[in-house]
C-alpha cells in the first residue's frame, strides 16, 4: 500500500462521497475552505491506495515554514473499514513526514458531546494512543467541540512549542473575530467550550 497525493478534483469527489457521511456537520470544514487552502499549498490530501483502489485518506493542514503537520481528517473508504488500514496509514504518514518534528491532531474529548457518543469518542482516542500518539499537554475547543491535542513525533517537542504552532495555524487562517469567538487554543482546565458554531469559509 502507498500514499498518493490527491488532486483538487479527487478531493472534491471524496468529500461528497465519504466525508459528508463519515463526519458530523460541526466537525467538517466546508469543501471550499479545503480547496482554498490547497490552492495556497497549505492543505494536502493523501489517498491510501491498495493497488489501484482508493482504500483510505488523510487530509493534513500545513503551514509554510512550520515543521509540523496537522492531521485534519483520517478515514477509510466504506467497505474497507475494520481492516487495520488506519494503523497502516498512520505509519505511512510518519514516514511521509519524517523530516517534520511531528504530526499532531485533535481527538474529541470523551467527556465532551452527547453521552451516547462517549464510547465512540473513547475508542477514537484510544486508537491514536495505541498508534504512536501521545497527549500534547493541553485541550482545545473548536466551534464548540472539546478536543484533546495529540502528537506523534519527536520526543523533545514540548507542550509550549506545540501550542504556539497550533495557535499560529488557526490564527493565520481565521478572521480575528471568528478566531476569538470560536477557537479556544488552549481550553484551560475547568473552562467550557464557547457556544457551538458552524465552520465558516471566509
Amino acid at each position: 500500500m502507498k500514499l498518493i497525493e490527491l488532486t483538487a478534483e479527487q478531493l472534491s469527489a471524496l468529500y461528497e462521497s465519504e466525508l459528508k457521511v463519515a463526519f458530523p456537520p460541526q466537525e467538517l470544514k466546508p469543501l471550499k475552505a479545503m480547496l482554498n487552502l490547497m490552492a495556497e499549498k497549505k492543505y494536502q490530501a493523501l489517498g491510501l491506495y491498495d493497488g489501484d483502489e482508493l482504500a483510505g485518506y488523510a487530509l493534513l493542514w500545513l503551514e509554510p515554514g512550520i515543521p509540523f503537520a496537522l492531521l485534519d481528517y483520517l478515514g477509510t473508504i466504506e467497505g474497507r473499514r475494520s481492516q487495520g488500514l488506519g494503523t497502516i496509514m498512520l505509519d505511512l504518514l510518519a514516514g511521509y513526514y519524517k523530516d517534520y518534528r511531528g504530526i499532531f491532531g485533535e481527538a474529541e474529548a470523551p467527556e465532551g458531546g452527547s453521552p451516547e457518543g462517549e464510547e465512540l469518542r473513547r475508542r477514537r482516542l484510544g486508537f491514536y494512543l495505541r498508534n504512536g500518539f501521545r497527549y500534547g499537554g493541553y485541550d482545545c475547543a473548536l466551534f464548540g467541540v472539546h478536543y484533546q491535542t495529540l502528537i506523534r513525533g519527536r520526543e523533545d517537542v514540548t507542550p509550549g512549542e506545540l501550542l504556539a504552532v497550533h495557535q499560529k495555524i488557526y490564527s493565520g487562517h481565521m478572521p480575528k473575530q471568528v478566531y476569538d469567538r470560536f477557537i479556544q487554543i488552549p481550553l484551560l482546565p475547568g473552562q467550557r467550550p464557547n457556544s457551538m458554531g458552524d465552520w465558516v469559509e471566509e
